[in-house]
């Protein structure tokens, strides 16, 4: 009888103990539905960790960067609003300004501030696509539909006045586009924003505040998304600079950049607004800072259309556009991060050479860092909350 049960003990210690297991190599991807676009990823697991993570990129490639040096100047802004489809006005303010810089040309006030507002509409357009779709990541799809509607809205703003919803192709070198009042015989200028635009914006920024905090009631004290957010996937502040990681996720790990408070390319100077800065670096942090983002952006249009100069939307400038030789840099705060554009001329109709620095390809090259040793699981949850989008990778 002790003989049997010595045996039964000896077989469950056998059991308890843990056996060691190869790594096994994972392909995610390269069409993942979760990964924001055709990426993939090569991960050595051992059992459910990682131990080393491969992004493998290019699967969508475009080659923006060399199509833009075989156009002219105001061709190339049907192409850069596609880089980040998500927000497409904001690619073009940068490489306008460059222009702009190159030629000794300033756009007027009144057209600058147009700018301005539509840039921050992108901004709570972007930041909204994501506060649809990283809690539908995690399990909850409720916020979904909040979300998305008030997105709707503020891209019915953007059409009213650009006639494009993802891309409006509407900044030209010197200003903007003039919107036309059309006469029966003759077109007549004038009209350079909709009748009604200024208090139906007010009136959706009322509701995108109302909205956030609807999300935020629904996200905030969700135990399951707490669990899935809180303490993952930290990025300490010294690793995602030298990682070259800007915008919404370098502000989650407790760094304070803003272009829009350093750079001039759009007259911030004249509104007052907030930094929202995390604490910790884990994915709870970047949503919560983009979530604060879209509130401050509410307050700087707000800030705008009840402010905006009035005056002419177009500086004086040659009918076929020249850009003088030399080059120059121009950088911006793009809802992804930093979107910058070098831009070299060599005096003709299109640039000799374009570099584009694109927000997202920096923020996802941390991944290899950010998700060894992370748990399979929480790849997701990692990668959604870096909120890249893969046509601004793949360029």
């Amino acid at each position: 009888m002790m003989d049997r049960t010595l045996a039964h003990h000896l077989s469950e210690v056998a059991v308890s103990v843990e056996l060691e297991t190869e790594g096994m190599t994972l392909n995610i991807g390269p069409q993942h539905p979760s990964t924001h676009g055709v990426l993939r990823l090569v991960a050595t697991v051992d059992g459910e960790r990682a131990t080393n993570v491969r992004p493998v990129i290019g699967y969508m490639h475009r080659g923006y960067e060399k199509l833009a040096e075989v156009r002219t100047y105001p061709q190339i802004t049907t192409i850069i609003n596609r880089i980040d489809w998500v927000s497409g006005f904001a690619n073009e303010v940068p490489f306008i300004v460059a222009a702009e810089r190159l030629m000794g040309v300033e756009a007027p006030p009144r057209a600058q501030w147009i700018r301005l507002v539509l840039s921050e509409m992108a901004r709570i357009s972007s930041h909204l696509v994501f506060m649809a779709s990283y809690p539908l990541e995690l399990g909850a799809a409720t916020p979904l539909f909040f979300a998305l509607r008030e997105r709707e809205r503020v891209l019915d703003l953007l059409e009213s006045v650009t006639g494009g919803r993802f891309h409006p192709n509407f900044n030209r070198i010197g200003g903007v586009k003039p919107v036309y009042a059309a006469g029966p015989t003759t077109k007549k200028a004038g009209m350079d924003i909709p009748s009604g635009f200024l208090a139906e914006t007010r009136d959706a920024m009322d509701k995108v505040v109302a909205t956030c905090k609807e999300i935020e009631d629904l996200v905030a004290g969700n135990e399951v998304f707490l669990a899935r957010t809180k303490g993952v996937g930290v990025m300490p502040v010294d690793v995602g600079a030298s990682y070259g990681v800007s915008g919404p996720n370098m502000r989650a790990s407790g760094c304070g950049f803003d272009l829009r408070k350093v750079s001039d390319y759009l007259p911030y100077d004249d509104f007052d607004f907030d930094i929202p800065v995390g604490a910790n670096g884990d994915c709870w942090d970047r949503w919560w800072v983009r979530l604060e983002e879209v509130r401050q952006s509410t307050r700087i249009i707000r800030q705008a259309i009840d402010g905006i100069p009035s005056g002419p939307l177009q500086a004086k400038v040659p009918r076929i556009i020249k850009v003088p030789a030399g080059e120059t840099y121009v950088r911006a705060e793009n809802p992804k991060g930093e979107m910058g554009y070098h831009l070299v001329s060599l005096g003709g109709l299109g640039p000799y050479r374009l570099k584009i620095r694109s927000a997202s390809f920096s923020n996802l090259s941390i991944l290899p860092w950010i998700l060894e040793n992370a748990l399979v699981p929480d790849f997701i949850a990692i990668m959604g909350s870096l909120d890249f989008v893969l046509g601004d990778v793949d360029r």
